[in-house]
């Protein structure tokens, strides 16, 4: 199987901006070279999807639309990518896409998503993150899209979200599953609550540890799906491992359990795509957090200590 990078340089999902440089960071802390020292054959399917600066955008342009910032240029870009990664998934390929704000996943999802359902495949997702990104327009404190991502893919919200790319829900929310969760909107809570989704935050992890927490998440999927789409919003470590990041959560995941988390999901051979979000280098400090993203995928496709 070979590894297809495909960059998403897009920020206009977040209010705090710099994520847009998030794709060149992972790649110039040497991705490719840290791949290719695994003997992963990775290659760049696409060059970096083209996405003009907001700077540039026309506001008459955009899809009007109260609480969802940026509507418009957020689904021009992800149908780019959408159709970019079912493509690879298509091809037997491993799509790893670099983000970009959490808002890019709604192409990501949307393309697997499809790709499997083409097969009879049924996917789950695991969503990495400080925070739920389980709001909608009626509940978003922000009017901010990358907090909507998950919760449309999993059918809640506007038609122009939970509709993207095909009339098809994206993903069953009971095939979802978090871990790292810290910070939730009381609106988003409610709707998790209700969609069934499973989580575990960080009080669950302190209370039973990394390992144990890790065994029952890829129970979950063992028990309920053919295929893992894993999203990691760096936001999930803590602000000591990562500081170059969207919105920074104190009390995050640690070095050590983050990677140990991408060397169990790579042991279970049930992630078959994958996407990286919000490495901001604008906020970040010699780009530790793009060398840190560049560690948890070289851990998630197959690197070990011994």
């Amino acid at each position: 199987m070979k590894v297809r990078m495909i960059e998403m340089p897009l920020d206009y999902g977040a209010s705090r901006r710099g994520s847009d440089m998030g794709p060149s960071a992972i790649r110039l802390a040497g991705l490719r070279d840290r791949l290719s020292s695994l003997g992963v054959d990775s290659d760049t399917l696409f060059p970096p999807i083209q996405i003009p600066p907001q700077e540039y955008l026309d506001p008459a342009a955009e899809i009007a639309y109260e609480n969802a910032r940026h509507l418009g240029p957020i689904i021009d870009a992800c149908s780019q990518l959408a159709a970019h990664a079912e493509a690879v998934l298509r091809a037997g390929d491993f799509p790893l896409i670099l983000g970009g704000d959490h808002s890019i996943s709604l192409g990501s999802i949307a393309g697997v998503s499809a790709a499997h359902a083409a097969s009879g495949r049924v996917p789950g997702v695991l969503w990495i993150d400080a925070h739920g990104d389980f709001n909608t327009t009626e509940t978003t404190p922000s009017g901010n899209i990358h907090g909507m991502i998950l919760a449309a893919s999993c059918g809640f919200g506007i038609p122009e979200l939970t509709g993207f790319y095909s009339s098809a829900r994206k993903v069953d929310p009971r095939n979802v599953c978090y871990i790292g969760v810290r910070d939730l909107d009381p609106g988003e809570r409610a709707l998790m609550r209700k969609a069934g989704v499973k989580v575990f935050t960080m009080s669950d992890i302190e209370r039973n540890g990394i390992a144990d927490t890790m065994k029952q998440i890829i129970a979950f999927f063992e028990e309920r799906v053919d295929a893992v789409h894993l999203s990691f919003d760096m936001d999930a470590l803590d602000p000591g491992v990562a500081p170059g990041v969207g919105i920074e959560v104190p009390g995050g995941l640690s070095y050590r359990e983050s990677l140990f988390i991408m060397e169990e999901m790579a042991g279970s051979k049930i992630v078959q795509s994958a996407d990286f979000v919000e490495v901001s280098p604008v906020h970040d400090v010699r780009n530790t957090t793009g060398k840190m993203a560049v560690l948890l995928i070289a851990r998630l496709l197959g690197e070990t200590i011994y």
